[in-house]
């Protein structure tokens, strides 16, 4: 069972005072977090070595500006970080900076990896206005009561995996009646026992699941039943009418943090129709869609990542013609993993299913 570090701080004050005690006592060199921009809501995802500016930091605020198990990838690509970092992470994030580390796209070494229970986000089209300042009294009740946010992006709505399965320090916050006054960290892991030694606050144990997470879950559930219910594509036509509205900016691969790959097939000269191939199109249709291809990339894309896909959510929200991408993937991805008995990002050391050989899988067929 677990250890519960309880701070009298609201936590977000009390998340920020524990990121400055491992700063100033030397026990982590970095900190990964959220930090406002400016005084309108602008957020983006930081690493900071002075614990001054750690005033800036805001790790619970409900916006993901970029999927940050991506951008924790980058610095370790090829090898662990050499000085330790402590990185503020949601859930889903974490869980796709697994499976990037699965990839050999990123190392767990050195890293103190700390995740809240999560509320969800709103859209990032709330972010440049500051919007969301004024929905956090609403959306910090419903995280208290167990509800639904409003106004939160659907993804979020709909996400069942709202415990981080991997996090060394869990901020517990759903069901937390005072999250105004009361920070409360679950200490997973013995490296999370090492780095807080020394640290204020009361030590207890963790305790049972708490009634609201069990019934926001069941909220979400239901939530994603209606979701994914009313997102029906019929055949080839269904296809074609919903990725039809596609312009080709793979905006939605640019942020998905599963499409990692340095050069992408979409991206290459290997993709682009030549001349002939618009001469033939055009022949055997008397018309072709510019820019070509979208539903190929689409495909694609789907079957590249629906085993690894975390359900972030970030490919709706930037698509520029409102595609719900996320639910699509999310729709075939989890009866795809749910065959595998897999779940993306859920241990680093559970073997991805394209990794893995079985003698006999998937012999019998439902006639």
């Amino acid at each position: 069972m677990p250890k519960a570090l309880k701070l009298d701080k609201s936590a977000e004050e009390g998340v920020r005072e524990l990121l400055r005690f491992l700063l100033e006592n030397g026990k982590v060199k970095g900190v990964f977090t959220l930090s406002k921009l400016n005084e309108k809501g602008a957020v983006a995802y930081s690493l900071i070595a002075n614990p001054e500016t750690l005033g800036n930091a805001v790790p619970l605020f409900p916006l993901m500006p970029t999927n940050a198990g991506k951008m924790l990838s980058l610095p370790t690509p090829k090898e662990s970080a050499t000085e330790p970092i402590a990185a503020v992470v949601r859930p889903c994030e974490l869980r796709a900076f697994v499976e990037l580390v699965k990839r050999s796209q990123g190392s767990m070494e050195n890293l103190l990896l700390i995740s809240p229970t999560c509320g969800g986000v709103y859209p990032l089209k709330m972010a440049p206005d500051g919007g969301i300042a004024e929905k956090q009294p609403q959306y910090w009740e419903a995280v208290a009561k167990g509800d639904i946010a409003p106004d939160i992006r659907p993804a979020c709505k709909t996400c069942v995996h709202f415990v981080p399965y991997t996090a060394d320090i869990t901020v517990d916050l759903i069901g937390s009646k005072n999250t105004d006054k009361e920070c409360r960290l679950l200490l997973n892991t013995e490296k999370a026992r090492q780095f807080t030694d020394g640290f204020a606050g009361e030590i207890s144990e963790a305790g049972a699941e708490s009634a609201e997470l069990s019934q926001l879950r069941s909220k979400r559930e239901a939530e994603r039943e209606k979701l994914f219910g009313e997102t029906q594509i019929e055949g080839m036509k269904g296809l074609i009418d919903i990725f039809g509205r596609c312009i080709g900016c793979h905006g939605c691969s640019k942020v998905c943090p599963i499409c990692y790959c340095t050069l992408c097939y979409f991206e290459s000269t290997d993709s682009e129709y030549k001349v002939a191939t618009y001469d033939a199109e055009l022949k055997r249709k008397g018309g072709l869609r510019v820019p070509p291809g979208t539903m190929f990339y689409h495909l694609g894309r789907l079957i590249h990542i629906a085993t690894s896909c975390v359900g972030c959510g970030l490919c709706s929200d930037v698509c520029p013609v409102d595609i719900p991408v996320s639910t699509i993937f999310q729709k075939v991805s989890q009866p795809a993993q749910e065959l595998f008995g897999y779940l993306a990002g859920r241990d680093v050391e559970e073997p991805m299913p394209l990794r893995t050989f079985e003698t006999e899988e998937f012999a019998y067929v439902e006639q």
